[in-house]
């Protein structure tokens, strides 16, 4: 299972095998997208991002194999609406990537992902990062906190399986 948690400056990713009572890690990062553009071009442009995205999922993809994909589903914030129209775009390209690739995804609402993961749906990022560590027994935090999202989508969508 492969956990992503789709952003314009960094994604995160987490690829899981085994079920939902003995995960194990595989792979889990970031991917950083380039957030300027060319020496004396400024800001690096949505589009571009876009593409470098799509390139970092298709390689990371071939390099992981998974049977599935899972990915947060849209959350909109009344006082952040356009952040998510761009995470939109960032969403669309990870399912144009596995629909190309022949791999289903599952979509899982952000509050389900939360509540799997601490018991609360309303769960901080302080709260998934510590509740990533403990579960994976991992020796530090995951950092940045995308890849405890990430863990977090693919342990969520690993234990659905189940019901």
């Amino acid at each position: 299972m492969l956990g992503i948690d789709p952003g314009l400056r960094i994604t995160g990713y987490a690829c899981l095998v085994g079920d939902a009572v003995r995960p194990a890690i595989v792979e889990a990062g970031v991917f950083r997208l380039a957030t300027k553009g060319d020496p004396g071009e400024g800001v690096a442009s949505v589009a571009s991002r876009l593409v470098e995205l799509e390139r970092d999922t298709v390689d990371l993809i071939e390099r992981v194999r998974p049977e599935r994909i899972a990915v947060e589903g849209l959350f909109a914030h009344y006082k952040h609406p356009a952040t998510a129209i761009v995470m939109g775009h960032g969403r669309g390209v990870i399912l144009l990537c596995a629909q190309r690739l022949g791999i289903e995804v599952t979509e899982l609402k952000p509050a389900e992902v939360k509540k799997a993961m601490t018991g609360s749906g309303a769960a901080t990022k302080e709260q998934m990062v510590g509740a990533a560590q403990r579960v994976f027994a991992l020796p530090e935090p995951p950092s940045p906190p995308d890849v405890a999202d990430a863990l977090a989508i693919a342990l969520c969508a690993l234990r659905r399986e189940l019901v």
